[in-house]
């Protein structure tokens, strides 16, 4: 899911931007020779997510570390998991420490809120979505994450489907169209292959947009009782959405609304990451 060469650039920027010109307290206190073990330890509840980027950064680092998965992605853990064991050179793994450890805290981070989300509306069979808040240039770790946490990915990008939000909106109207001719445009001029979505932000401009050709209508901001409404009026014409403003509080009366799926931009904007920490053995260690 994860394409190799998206995550040689990334890791090689993190470990440019970390490394730099090189670890000098390792180098200057570790012996080069000195080999041990090491392993990732889980402190708290979650969805572990980037274990197989973890091991790359160590293998970028060093080829020769040996890396052993214990924990696979998207898998439920408690504080004392072992996601993953290193072995090699100690000047090798202290290198790779953080930046693995970014990754992995911040991915299973997402990862576990979506989980948390999922849990909520679970028995509704609502799912829960992404959006585009994402880190810059992180966007495919991020949404990587989201769906290891259970969720379900909105656009990837511009190219993946046509949306039309406030602006396109506000802009074609200072032209002179309507909402419902604004929405008729946009499917009339849609690739075949590409879904046409449109921000509807009260039940009249629902109704439009399923009448309009919309394959997706998106209740913007919208109180719950105004969404079963709409919900009842789009009467299955179309997938119908829910964004703005759900939280863990209030997504389960969201999903009883009868939507067919939520977009949550805090999985990726506003998570904490999951504490994991790097743990040395010491008895384990030896000069070669």
């Amino acid at each position: 899911m994860l394409p190799q060469d998206y995550l040689a650039r990334i890791i090689e920027m993190a470990l440019a931007e970390d490394v730099g010109r090189g670890d000098v307290t390792s180098e200057t206190l570790i012996p080069c020779d000195l080999q041990g073990k090491a392993y990732m330890l889980v402190k708290e509840e979650g969805v572990i997510a980037g274990t197989t980027v973890a091991e790359k950064v160590f293998k970028t680092v060093d080829p020769d570390l040996v890396i052993k998965v214990q924990i696979q992605d998207g898998t439920a853990v408690k504080f004392g998991d072992v996601p993953l064991l290193i072995s090699g050179t100690v000047r090798s793994i202290l290198k790779a420490e953080r930046v693995s450890l970014n990754f992995i805290q911040r991915m299973s981070g997402i990862a576990s809120t979506t989980a948390r989300y999922v849990s909520r509306v679970r028995d509704l069979g609502v799912d829960i979505a992404d959006t585009r808040k994402t880190t810059p240039g992180l966007r495919l770790l991020e949404k990587y994450a989201v769906r290891m946490g259970g969720g379900r990915n909105h656009r990837l990008d511009l190219n993946d489907a046509i949306l039309i939000k406030d602006n396109h909106i506000a802009a074609l109207r200072a032209l002179g169209m309507s909402y419902k001719e604004i929405v008729g445009k946009a499917q009339q001029g849609a690739p075949p292959e590409l879904k046409v979505e449109a921000e509807a932000r009260t039940i009249q401009e629902a109704i439009d947009a399923v009448e309009a050709g919309a394959d997706i209508v998106m209740l913007d901001n919208m109180p719950a009782m105004e969404m079963t409404r709409a919900v009842e009026l789009i009467a299955g014409r179309a997938e119908v959405e829910a964004s703005g403003g759900v939280n863990l509080e209030n997504v389960r009366a969201a999903a009883e609304t009868g939507v067919d799926f939520i977009s949550v931009g805090s999985l990726t904007h506003s998570y904490e990451a999951l504490d994991i920490s790097l743990e040395l053995e010491p008895q384990t260690f030896r000069l070669i």
